[in-house]
C-alpha cells in the first residue's frame, strides 16, 4: 500500500513539473516573438546611412532698386524723409514688381535657397529617389547630396500632393546605395523603428524610438493614414526614410506635430504600404493613378442604421448618390445601399473606403459587399480611373412663394409639390424632381442637422415620392411599423445626402 502511495506522489510531482515546463516554454516562446531591446543601431546605420540623401532646392528671385518697379511704392523726390519712411514699412522683394525702364533700373536676378529635406534612394541602377513633395514644390533647382558629399543635379520625375510623395532621378557614375521596402501592416505600436535624415540642415542624422500609434488622421489629405513614432524628427527631415529593425523602409517621415518648431517626441510617417504603390506609378506614368467607384457616401449614424434594418455589429457607410455611368452604377449600387466590405476588406470607418478605392487596380473587377434590402448581398465592380471632378452648387437663399404645402410638425418641416415658381426660386436643375422643403422650424432636429429651405426630398424610406401626400403617406406607414425614424434622401444645392429623422409616437 506504501508503495503505491509513493508511485501516486511521485506520479502527481512528475506531472506538476511536466505543466510548469510547459508554462515557462510558452511564456518563452512568447517573449522570443516580442522585438528585443537593441544593444546598439550601429550596425545597422552604417549600414542604412548610404540610401539616405540630403535634398536642397532653390527658387529664382527678380531684384529691384527701391522705388524702380513698386507700384504701391509712392514715387517721392529722391532724398525726401518719406522714402526713408516707406521703405521701412514697404519690403521691396515682396511687394514690387517689374516696370521696365522706370528710372533706368536694372534689375538682378539670383537663386535662394527655399528649402532643405531628406530623401532615400530606391532604385540605385536608375537613379530614383523618394522624398516629400513640400520639400520639392515650387523648386527651381534641386540638388542631392550623396553621404560623401557628392552633390548631383536632380530632375523631378513626378509628386503627388495627396500623398505629400515626390520620385526625383539623378544621373552618376558614383555608384548609388538603394533602400528596400518593408511592409508596414506588419509593424505593431511598440515596435522599433530607426530615422535617418538631415535635420536643420546637419547631415546624415540617426534617431531612433517606437511606433507610438497606427492609422492616424492628421487632415493632410484625404488619404490620412499616418504611423505615429516618438523617434526625434525634426525641420529637415521631412522625406527621409523610417526604417524597422531589418533595415527595410516601413515609412516616409513627413511631419511632426510641436509648438516650438522642434521635436517633441510626436512625428508622423507615411506608412510604407501607400507610399510603395504611389511610387511604382510616378515612376511608371509620372502621375498617381487612383481607383474610382463613382460613388457619394456618409457615414452610417445610429438612427440610419435603425431604418435600414442594419445589424448593430455590422459597420460601413452609407451610398448617398451615384456617379451617371460610374462603375457602381454600372455594377448595380444605388443610393440607400450600405458598402460593408471591399476587395475583401471590412469598411469599419467612412475614412477607409477612398483609401481602399484609390489603391484598387484599374480596370479589374473587385468584389463590393452591401447591406440591401436587410442582407448582404455582394456586386462585381470594374475599378474605374479618377479623375478631377468639378462640383458646383448655388447659395441662393431667395423668399418661397407658399403653394400646396403640407406641415411635418414631427420633425418641423413644411413641403410643397415642385411647381415652376420654386424650381425658378430656388434655381433647382430641371433633372431633380421630389417635394419642396419650404420651411424649417428653427429649433427642429432637421435645422440641427442643417436642412434648409430649397432642399428638394426625393426619397423617403427609399420609396421616391412626388407630392406632399406621399411624404405624408410613408410617414403614417413607418409609423404604424413602429420605425422611430425615417431616412430621408435630398438634393441640397445640388449636394446628395441622406438625412434620419426620429418620427414622434
Amino acid at each position: 500500500m506504501k508503495y503505491k502511495n509513493a508511485f501516486t506522489s511521485y506520479a502527481f510531482t512528475f506531472m506538476a513539473c511536466a505543466f510548469f515546463a510547459v508554462l515557462v516554454i510558452t511564456a518563452h516562446a512568447s517573449v522570443a516573438n516580442a522585438q528585443k531591446t537593441p544593444e546598439s543601431f550601429a550596425d545597422l546605420a552604417e549600414k542604412l546611412l548610404p540610401t539616405v540623401v540630403n535634398v536642397s532646392t532653390t527658387q529664382k528671385v527678380t531684384e529691384y532698386p527701391y522705388g524702380s518697379q513698386n507700384p504701391m511704392f509712392p514715387g517721392f523726390p529722391e532724398g525726401s524723409p518719406f522714402n526713408d519712411l516707406f521703405r521701412e514699412f514697404f519690403d521691396d522683394r515682396m511687394f514690387r514688381r517689374p516696370m521696365p525702364g522706370q528710372n533706368g533700373a536694372k534689375p538682378r536676378e539670383y537663386s535662394r535657397p527655399s528649402a532643405l529635406g531628406s530623401g532615400f534612394v530606391v532604385d540605385a541602377e536608375n537613379g530614383y529617389i523618394v522624398t516629400n513633395n513640400h520639400v520639392i514644390e515650387d523648386a527651381d533647382e534641386i540638388k542631392i547630396i550623396l553621404q560623401d558629399d557628392t552633390t548631383l543635379d536632380a530632375e523631378l520625375v513626378g509628386m503627388d500632393d495627396k500623398t505629400d510623395i515626390a520620385v526625383l532621378k539623378v544621373k552618376t557614375d558614383v555608384p548609388l546605395v538603394a533602400a528596400q521596402w518593408g511592409d508596414s501592416d506588419e509593424m505593431r505600436v511598440g515596435d522599433w523603428v530607426m530615422a535617418i535624415g538631415n535635420p536643420f540642415g546637419l547631415g546624415g542624422t540617426v534617431t531612433a524610438g517606437i511606433i507610438s500609434a497606427r492609422q492616424r488622421d492628421i487632415h493632410a489629405g484625404p488619404y490620412d493614414d499616418f504611423i505615429q513614432t516618438d523617434a526625434s524628427i525634426n525641420r529637415g527631415n521631412s522625406g527621409g526614410p523610417m526604417f524597422n529593425m531589418s533595415g527595410d523602409v516601413i515609412g516616409i517621415n513627413t511631419a511632426i506635430y510641436s509648438p516650438s518648431g522642434g521635436s517633441v517626441g510626436i512625428g508622423f510617417a507615411i506608412p510604407s504600404a501607400m507610399a510603395q504603390s504611389v511610387v511604382d506609378q510616378i515612376i511608371e506614368f509620372g502621375k498617381t493613378r487612383r481607383g474610382w467607384l463613382g460613388v457619394r457616401f456618409q457615414s452610417v449614424t445610429d438612427e440610419i442604421a435603425e431604418s435600414l434594418g442594419l445589424d448593430k455589429d455590422v459597420n460601413g457607410v452609407l451610398v448617398a448618390g451615384v456617379s451617371k455611368d460610374g462603375p457602381a452604377e454600372k455594377a448595380g449600387i444605388k443610393a440607400g445601399d450600405v458598402i460593408i466590405g471591399f476587395n475583401g476588406k471590412d469598411i469599419d470607418e467612412m475614412r477607409a473606403l477612398p483609401r481602399l478605392v484609390a489603391d484598387a487596380p484599374i480596370g479589374k473587377p473587385v468584389d463590393v459587399t452591401i447591406w440591401r434590402d436587410e442582407k448582404e448581398v455582394t456586386l462585381r465592380v470594374v475599378i474605374g480611373e479618377m479623375e478631377e471632378e468639378i462640383s458646383e452648387s448655388d447659395d441662393d437663399t431667395q423668399a418661397v412663394k407658399k403653394s400646396d404645402l403640407t406641415t411635418l410638425s414631427d420633425v418641423g418641416l413644411t413641403v410643397s409639390a415642385m411647381t415652376d415658381e420654386l424650381r425658378d426660386m430656388y434655381e433647382i436643375n430641371s433633372d431633380v424632381n421630389g417635394v419642396v422643403i419650404t420651411q424649417v422650424e428653427p429649433s427642429s432636429q432637421a435645422a440641427a442637422k442643417r436642412i434648409t429651405e430649397g432642399t428638394v426630398i426625393t426619397e423617403l424610406n427609399q420609396q421616391p415620392v412626388s407630392t406632399p401626400q406621399d411624404i405624408e403617406d410613408l410617414f403614417e406607414k413607418a409609423k404604424k411599423s413602429k420605425k422611430s425614424s425615417v431616412l430621408l434622401l435630398v438634393n441640397q444645392d445640388g449636394v446628395v445626402r441622406f438625412v434620419a429623422l426620429s418620427i414622434k409616437d
